[in-house]
């Protein structure tokens, strides 16, 4: 469904991204992760059209994307979770909501969408009158989520979805991604947190300084004592565990 290959970012003349490639298919839950400053936030706006690519291409559905406007990769099904929630504060959590639907295919579907989200998150229901800026941080990143599933999107973006969540409500959150994964959706998660990442991953991608590092799947993966380590706490004494036949 989406192909990024070799892709090149920059901010001004410092290299962000150098030769980055993933891709993620149809119906594949693939996450990447990797440490603060790697530059998995970098890489998602570039996904999602809101950071210029200095070279390399961007594919959808075998159609080429690397220059089109965020407003058009929209179009095409693609829908964003951002880092940071960015809710319009002054707003209900209904407006909120609504304003994922504009696309006309998915406002169609705004009753039906809108039942679905009230029953993944019933708090929402009860506050939907309420002004999204005074929710909890859980509860904002509850009204980002259900934001994005109003677009009825066939690619979803998510960016560090556990940012500032205390550890029950990060529970919550990767099991309602999970589920929705299990619906059907083709889902791109970039996540700081690999342990939650890897555990509902088909696919993963470890991006450092830049650059891809590692790949996989998560099995494979935590049998990287440098993953382990580096991203799980775990003291291996520097013993590499036996591969998988």
């Amino acid at each position: 469904m989406l192909e990024a290959r070799s892709l090149d970012v920059a901010y001004g003349d410092a290299p962000a991204l150098r030769d980055v490639s993933l891709s993620v298919g149809a119906g594949e839950l693939v996450a990447v992760v990797g440490p603060n400053g790697a530059g998995k936030t970098t890489l998602v706006n570039a996904i999602a059209r809101l950071l210029p690519i200095r070279s390399g291409s961007l594919r959808l559905e075998d159609e080429d994307v690397t220059t089109i406007a965020a407003k058009d990769l929209c179009r095409r099904g693609v829908a964003m979770i951002p880092e940071g929630r960015r809710l319009f504060a002054g707003m209900t959590v209904e407006e909120n909501l609504e304003i994922g639907c504009y696309r006309r295919d998915a406002r169609r579907f705004r009753l039906e969408n809108l039942e679905r989200v009230y029953g993944m998150f019933p708090v929402l229901r009860q506050r939907r009158r309420q002004a999204a800026g005074t929710l909890s941080g859980g509860q904002q990143q509850m009204v980002a989520i259900g934001r994005a599933l109003m677009a009825c999107p066939r690619l979803l973006l998510i960016d560090e979805p556990s940012l500032g969540l205390a550890p029950s409500i990060v529970e919550q959150v990767f099991t309602v991604i999970r589920d929705i994964h299990a619906g059907g959706a083709s889902i791109l998660l970039i996540e700081q947190n690999a342990a939650q990442a890897l555990a509902i991953a088909d696919r993963a991608y470890v991006l450092e300084g830049g650059r891809i590092v590692s790949e996989g799947p998560p099995a494979k993966l935590l049998q990287q004592k440098h993953i382990r380590e580096a991203y799980l706490g775990e003291d291996t004494g520097g013993r590499d565990m036996a591969m998988s036949p």
